[in-house]
């Protein structure tokens, strides 16, 4: 008996310049499990498209004309939406300001314009099977940064919800380390780590760790 043929990930690529647009969409489509649904110039036409072609990942922008990344990305996947779609923002480093903000608004991850072809696949395939796409050094440069401007001002210094340990783990999430990395520093086995992390988003009500990132930061559990 032949195994059925995975169905390919449906992509909508939204960005205002079209060479990079044709660029991803050249890239997306070359691949035997991806398919190109709907491209679009602004944060505005990325929503009335989605809500027509429902894909299953948002290849999108910050700056753009109409509406913005940010903007489109909550009205896509932010708290409260019904049925929020998965989505990846590209950037550059000189907009990392943004880039929280996205998170914020609900993005799966983010990706660099520069990156290499190769990544920006790993990254369409990673945030489609639900995962948050969060590199370890790219969390502390840009999230990082900003945690003195996102921490309250009261500075919270734990949450009830979670056990030291929980608390321990999340701190290391939050620091940008692998759960390999989290393994090796608590001298535990990955599959442990694997069940604190999921008790975490759950006990939270966080979607992945991306959000468990800036729910660290917001509560002040990062020096």
């Amino acid at each position: 008996m032949t195994a059925p043929v995975p169905a390919a990930i449906r992509v909508l690529v939204c960005d205002d310049q079209a060479l990079i647009r044709m660029g991803f969409t050249t890239i997306i489509d070359a691949q035997p499990d991806m398919e190109v649904v709907g491209e679009c110039a602004d944060g505005r036409a990325a929503v009335d498209l989605t809500a027509r072609v429902r894909p299953d990942v948002v290849v999108m922008d910050v700056r753009m004309p109409v509406l913005d990344g940010i903007e489109a990305t909550r009205l896509l996947a932010g708290a409260g939406v019904a049925d929020p779609v998965k989505v990846l923002v590209v950037t550059t480093f000189n907009l990392d300001e943004y880039v929280y903000e996205a998170l914020r608004a609900g993005a799966s991850g983010f990706l660099l314009k520069d990156a290499p072809p190769a990544q920006l696949l790993h990254g369409i395939r990673t945030v489609a099977t639900g995962a948050a796409l969060l590199a370890p050094e790219v969390t502390r440069q840009l999230v990082g940064r900003y945690a003195a401007r996102i921490r309250p001002a009261h500075g919270a210094t734990g949450d009830p919800a979670l056990t030291p340990r929980e608390l321990e783990v999340l701190r290391l999430i939050a620091n940008g380390l692998s759960n390999a990395e989290i393994a090796a520093t608590l001298v535990i086995s990955q599959e442990t780590v694997k069940t604190y992390v999921s008790r975490i988003l759950t006990k939270l009500g966080l979607r992945d760790r991306v959000q468990a990132v800036v729910y660290a930061y917001r509560q002040g559990l990062i020096a």
